[in-house]
């Protein structure tokens, strides 16, 4: 049978060649889901859930909505940390100013008010680009931050600063063990990245990229740039700010300003770099990648008796130089090594 698109010929032995690597990646999705749903919170331990597979997943998220605006819609930001903040002081605010305010509902009330914040500073971006936006993206790290520490009122009139969440409950089921708060954070990142994968093939998704490319052909032809860049400002500080909520109750279970430094910001930055910028998949990976690094890292200094102060300063150099290398041997990160290895395995033993 032959198929014509575009033009050109094609038949249905090279059509189904193209589907069937798609099938396949549905087919290992839906493999991986049923084993972090079924498997993984039953078989693993109790650090192994609280101390490594929470904390990527949030990353994950959060590095999902930094690739969300520099990935796809081409604006650089160093402020991931600031709307994290945002997103996790907000949902503390609502929960404790509105008794019997649902779980779920505040994580969404205050990913709208990092979205809130997202667009206001987000404002420059039509005006200037490149690392100037940084610059300006860095200024608003700096003053969250410092809103946090000055004004009493988003602390609770707290003397330490540092805040316990309330308890995570949902209709009246406690989230109170590591196998219900990361079966948690789960479903809601899982959700969150269909909903970002989906969004990103729609048309919305579609006027990101262009205004990547060029954005004054992208005006040329008809996309509104100061909709489409604060759209994608809101659309990431909202994923950032749902991030830094489920950060705050189902990991460090406080609220403080220091959790949401100038580093947090940086190593979200390096996730997208490392994993790849401008995928989905990179930002999973890229977490990751920088949440089992450190592990591996200290395992090796305690096998080699290494000291603290050198153990740490390696981690640093190890970071650096992976940076180096990925922006220069594969600026697209883990994510195109890993299609790399999927192409040449589906060819593999028979290149021809």
């Amino acid at each position: 049978m032959i198929y014509r698109e575009a033009g050109q010929f094609k038949t249905s032995y090279q059509a189904d060649n193209q589907i069937f690597p798609i099938r396949q990646d549905r087919l290992a999705l839906t493999g991986t889901l049923l084993a972090a749903v079924f498997l993984l919170p039953y078989f693993s331990s109790p650090y192994l859930l609280s101390a490594i597979m929470i904390p990527f997943l949030i990353f994950a998220l959060a590095a999902l909505g930094l690739n969300i605006l520099t990935g796809y819609a081409g604006q650089l930001s160093l402020g991931t940390a600031a709307f994290m903040a945002v997103g996790a002081f907000a949902s503390y605010n609502f929960m404790a100013r509105l008794p019997g305010l649902p779980l779920l509902v505040s994580f969404i009330l205050g990913g709208l008010c990092a979205a809130t914040v997202g667009i206001a500073f987000g404002l420059p971006s039509l005006r200037i680009r490149g690392f100037y936006l940084a610059a300006s993206t860095l200024a608003t790290q700096f003053f969250v931050v410092w809103c946090l520490t000055k004004i009493p009122y988003l602390t609770n009139y707290s003397s330490s600063g540092v805040i316990t969440v309330q308890k995570m409950s949902i209709l009246g089921y406690q989230f109170d063990t590591p196998q219900s708060k990361y079966l948690l954070v789960l479903a809601i990142v899982a959700g969150m990245a269909l909903l970002a994968k989906n969004m990103i093939r729609s048309n919305v998704g579609r006027s990101w990229m262009a205004v990547r490319d060029m954005d004054m052909a992208a005006e040329v032809i008809g996309f509104r740039l100061m909709r489409t860049k604060l759209l994608a400002f809101a659309v990431s500080s909202f994923y950032c700010g749902v991030a830094g909520a489920l950060y705050a109750y189902a990991y460090l279970g406080t609220v403080e300003p220091e959790a949401y430094n100038l580093d947090l910001s940086f190593r979200i930055l390096f996730m997208i770099i490392i994993g790849g910028v401008g995928s989905i998949l990179g930002s999973f990976l890229g977490a990751a990648f920088i949440v089992l690094l450190p592990v591996f890292l200290n395992t090796i200094a305690h096998g080699l008796a290494l000291p603290t102060s050198v153990a740490s300063n390696l981690e640093l150099m190890v970071f650096g130089a992976l940076i180096i290398f990925f922006l220069i041997v594969e600026p697209h990160g883990l994510a195109r090594l890993w299609q790399i290895a999927k192409e040449k395995l589906r060819l593999w033993p028979f290149p021809h």
